[in-house]
């Protein structure tokens, strides 16, 4: 992290012409000796969605949903908590008459 030697404020990369220079987020003051970093943060948590087998949809209970795929007018559905502990669970459905499984997007 690289502060502002004017007023002491956050240094942020910014071009400047051809080049990158760090440029202060309140003043505006540049500093072209400074080097540049760029970070990248990538999530090592995988996330695996478990499939329901059939045997486990006799507890699943039904819905009126129309599949996509043949039309049926029943689903099996299911609740997985995808994202944060903060944001609602994703409700997935399961075709009962083909078995074709899809999110709920509203």
């Amino acid at each position: 992290m690289k502060f502002c030697p004017k007023c002491k404020s956050l240094m942020l990369p910014k071009k400047h012409g051809g080049k990158v220079v760090m440029t202060c987020t309140s003043c505006n003051a540049t500093d072209e000796k400074a080097e540049t970093t760029v970070l990248k943060e990538k999530s090592k948590n995988e996330r695996k969605i478990k499939v329901i087998d059939i045997k486990s949809e006799l507890n699943l209970p039904l819905t009126n949903e129309i599949c996509s795929k043949c039309g049926h007018k029943k689903a099996f559905y299911w609740l997985v908590q995808t994202r944060a502990a903060d944001e609602s669970a994703t409700k997935f459905l399961k075709c009962q008459k083909c078995g074709h499984t899809w999110r709920d997007t509203g």
